[in-house]
Order: structure tokens, then sequence, then C-alpha cells
């Protein structure tokens, strides 16, 4: 059976929740939106579920020509903003590394600021965002993390929540893995590992690195509460790196941007060799 797309989702305010697509452009910087907002604090510092899992229950909407935003938690009424590219640009910082953004104003921030307890801006990549990532195919991204995508088999994760069940545990969500393109198909889990390069659709993708992962993991995506240990303690028995931490999935760069759909297959063009 040929490798195909599953799912495609995006996450249009860094660590927010996902929006499951049925297709999707593909930008030099991944899904159309993706970790195009950004919540920071006063100090234009990022937020991320690994402090501010509430988070996790943001659901927010972007019109498809990027001109609304819509956010919606429990208990709160819905907002819908105007997304601004025009203001002045602000300094804020992802990770250690400064950034340009564009704040979008006090409503968002006053929303935000309640639904999460504690002080908030919402900040936009400007059109001119020019961000370079590293790996073995560089690319760009807005605020995603390190890479434009995130890619996961479905193999790597049933052989995941495999050996947790055998350990006792109860499976995990795959939105706690936070992935864009989950594919189906491949009979060995981490395949995606040994792809260099591919063709999705009329896309073509090119390998990063493998995707390390961290605390954003153990957060309930449900209920926005930290429910640990769970994936990181198994994914520590199996799949530790020599440069540290703990990997599952990969990041790919785009090299040729297009649409991508659930339901395309894919054509790998090159495998790692061993010189990689």
């Amino acid at each position: 059976m040929a490798a195909v797309v599953t799912d495609l989702i995006t996450y249009p305010v860094k660590g927010c929740a996902g929006v499951a697509l049925t297709e999707s452009d593909l930008t030099p910087a991944g899904l159309a939106h993706d970790r195009a907002f950004m919540v920071v604090n006063d100090s234009g510092v990022c937020r991320t579920q690994r402090k501010d899992a509430r988070l996790a229950v943001i659901r927010p909407e972007v019109s498809w020509d990027g001109g609304l935003l819509t956010l919606r938690a429990p208990e709160a009424e819905p907002l819908e903003i105007e997304v601004d590219v025009e203001s002045p640009r602000r300094d804020v910082v992802l990770f250690g590394a400064p950034f340009k953004a564009i704040d979008q104003g006090a409503e968002a921030a006053r929303w935000l600021s309640d639904v999460l307890g504690t002080d908030c801006r919402l900040v936009r990549v400007p059109p001119e965002h020019q961000r370079v990532t590293d790996g073995l195919h560089p690319g760009t991204s807005g605020f995603a993390d390190s890479g434009a995508l995130h890619l996961l088999s479905r193999a790597s994760y049933d052989d995941l929540n495999a050996r947790i069940e055998a350990a006792g545990q109860a499976p995990v969500a795959l939105n706690r893995l936070r992935p864009n393109v989950v594919v189906d198909g491949w009979d060995a889990p981490h395949t995606e590992d040994s792809v260099r390069t591919v063709g999705i659709g009329n896309t073509e993708l090119g390998f990063a690195k493998l995707a390390i992962r961290c605390a954003v993991t153990l957060v309930d995506q449900a209920s926005g509460v930290r429910a640990g240990p769970e994936p990181l303690r198994t994914l520590a028995a199996y799949r530790r790196q020599a440069g540290g931490g703990v990997a599952l999935g990969a990041k790919f760069s785009v090299l040729r941007s297009g649409k991508l759909a659930v339901g395309d297959e894919l054509a790998v063009t090159a495998w790692e060799t061993t010189t990689d």
C-alpha cells in the first residue's frame, strides 16, 4: 500500500489548539497560517504550553484569506478580530531569538489575559518576516519551534502507544504530539527519519532534522492540564538522541510550494545514505 496523508493540522496561534484540514495551501513557511500568530507576555516573550498549558483549550480559526481571526475558549465569548499587518513592528522573543511582530491590539490582549489568567498580547508575523530554520535542508517558518512541517507516521505513533500500553499506561492522543502531516502506509516505525526528499501532491519536502519532543506532549489538549509523564517517559527508553532529548517524527522544509490534501500519496525521491 502506498503511503498517504491521513491528517493535516495547522496551528494558527502557536501553542493553541490545532485545526484539522482536508486540504491546504503549502507555503514556504508550512501549511497556510501555521504559527502565524503567537501569544507573548508584556515584554514580548513567547508563551507556550510548557508553562501556560491552558493555551491548549483556545481554538483559533483564520479566514481563508487570513484577514479575520476568531478565538474561542470554554466559558468565554468568542472573539473576532481583523488581522493587522500594517501597524508598527514590535520586538518579540522566541526561545531566546529576537524577531519582529505586529501587535493585534488591546481587545485580543484583554481576551487572552482573561482566558489564561495572566497578562498577554497577541502578535502576528509581519509580511516581510524572514526566518531561516536549520537542518539538512534549511527552510523558513513563522513562529513554529524549528521548522515548517512536523511529519509523523502512523506506524511511529502506533508503536509508541503499544509500548506505553505494554507498561500498563493509557495511550496518548495523537493531538498531544501536535503533528502537521500524518502519514499512513509505511509498515516500519520511524520510516520518516530516513526520508530525505519527498513529493506530496504538487509539493516537495526536504528532511531537516528529527523532531525533538518537549514537555508540551505531557499536556492533555482537551483540558489544558498537564497529564504526564507519558509519552516522554516511554520515549526516553528507546528514542533518546546522542545530542540530547528524545525524538518522534521529523521536521521538513518546503522545497516546492503548492497544495496538500488528505489522501495525497507520498513519492519518496531520496532516502538517507550512510554519508548523511
